[in-house]
């Protein structure tokens, strides 16, 4: 039977027709979206109390507390194609929902993968954003160089054809429990945690979630985040070591990092009070505190004519400014099309950017495609990073990495930095290895990728 205090629950739907189920309920100076990790349900959350009742009412005297289903989970719209299972896409889930409840501004609080998914919205959208959150955050999926957390591709493996095997069984509850909560012994505990799991997610569809997040890697634009940042972490947690919350702190700029005694993982454990009042004090802070960011994440595109001088001089004035016109619509429909800014234009080469990394990447492949009509090629080159505003202009070493980028590829050739590549995992685009390079006037070599498939 439901309980007669679960907040009523409604949908938003996101801008790519996925609907998110959500609730809200309290009356705090704050709002404070909860995103969660893995899997969750927004029903089935009430028919847990001894975990989850008593966390949202207590985050409720101080917040208006915001829930929220992701995409493939829990009340809200199934997976139906992998282009919408990107980070990207998903952040869109944030977005609707906070427009559907009219929240200007929310502290959003992230669980394990839901981190990285609050990181990117937050960077993208500071002024939506009044403060970060994690808990046993995590950064990357996957294994890289100096991340200590994250799968090898083997145990990945294996932990997919576990949970496709063994999904929502008793069995499964037991075994993942004893990394989650290892002083658990009560056996209705880990049934009401098989009820939980079988609430939230299928079993084709916890696959495809954690074969995404594996994949799924956010480090490079954590400092980028310019919003006041909470990070809290178990220092005995099994799941996901405290060197993970370590790296990820010391790579937001003026984040703070709350280490709290024991080992249960995540934020269902008996041990609520100590890290929601951590969170409290974080709120009670930042109402007093005010600042304006004029740093954002932007994906940046440049694209230019190949060989234009050559064409330029075979064709003579008239007929280059026809084919100059001709290009310029292209490009600016292609722009339309995949919501992008038109930054500036110089001659035949456009600067645009766009609020997402595979929307970047699809229009420099529409365009590179649209204008072969004209018996013309463009090169183009796609980065994301922090850029500044300056005057109303966009302007930042981001944008000079882009540029760069752009310079280095070939004739009818989408090249991107391999943050564009972390990024867009999930969206369908295909990449292939286009070797480290230096960066006129920008500090290491790069390691850039050629789109090969959008």
């Amino acid at each position: 039977m439901d309980n007669p205090e679960t907040p009523e629950t409604r949908y938003a739907t996101t801008v790519d027709g996925v609907h998110i189920a959500y609730q809200v309920f309290g009356q705090g100076p704050h709002d404070l979206l909860f995103c969660p990790g893995f899997v969750f349900n927004v029903e089935a959350v009430w028919r847990w109390p001894q975990v989850w009742t008593s966390l949202f009412r207590r985050l409720a005297t101080f917040s208006r507390v915001i829930l929220f289903d992701r995409r493939g989970t829990g009340l809200s719209d199934r997976i139906v194609g992998v282009e919408q299972m990107s980070l990207e896409a998903r952040m869109d889930d944030i977005r609707a929902v906070m427009d559907a409840v009219s929240s200007e501004r929310a502290i959003l609080v992230g669980l394990e993968d839901g981190f990285g998914l609050c990181a990117m919205f937050s960077a993208t959208y500071p002024d939506r954003t009044a403060a970060l959150v994690g808990m046993s955050a995590t950064a990357s999926g996957s294994q890289r160089d100096g991340y200590p957390g994250g799968w090898s591709p083997q145990d990945l493996e294996a932990e997919l054809a576990m949970v496709e095997r063994s999904w929502g069984s008793l069995e499964l509850a037991v075994e993942w429990s004893k990394d989650i909560w290892p002083h658990e012994t009560d056996p209705a505990w880990f049934r009401d945690y098989a009820t939980w799991t079988r609430a939230c997610v299928s079993p084709g569809d916890a696959v495809k979630l954690l074969r995404v997040d594996g994949q799924t890697d956010v480090c490079d634009l954590l400092p980028t985040i310019g919003v006041p940042t909470l990070i809290l972490h178990r220092v005995g947690d099994r799941v996901e070591p405290i060197a993970v919350a370590r790296y990820v702190a010391e790579r937001i700029p003026g984040a703070t990092l709350v280490e709290l005694p024991g080992e249960d993982h995540g934020w269902v454990a008996r041990d609520q009070d100590r890290w929601i009042d951590e969170v409290e004090r974080f709120a009670i802070r930042l109402r007093d505190e005010e600042a304006d960011f004029d740093r954002v994440l932007k994906t940046v595109v440049f694209t230019d004519i190949v060989d234009s001088t050559s064409v330029a001089a075979s064709l003579g004035d008239r007929a280059w400014k026809e084919l100059l016109d001709r290009h310029h619509a292209s490009v600016r429909s292609m722009l339309a099309r995949y919501r992008g800014e038109e930054v500036d234009t110089a001659g035949d080469g456009f600067f645009a950017a766009f609020d997402g990394p595979a929307r970047g990447v699809r229009c420099a492949r529409a365009i590179v495609e649209a204008v072969q009509a004209y018996g013309i090629e463009i090169r183009a080159g796609v980065h994301t990073g922090e850029v500044e505003t300056i005057d109303g202009k966009i302007g930042g070493i981001a944008v000079v990495i882009g540029a760069r980028i752009g310079a280095r590829a070939g004739a009818s050739e989408v090249l991107v930095s391999s943050t564009v590549k972390d990024l867009t995992a999930g969206s369908g685009l295909t990449f292939e290895e286009a070797g480290e390079h230096e960066l006129k006037g920008v500090p290491d070599r790069w390691r850039l990728f050629r789109v090969v498939h959008s």
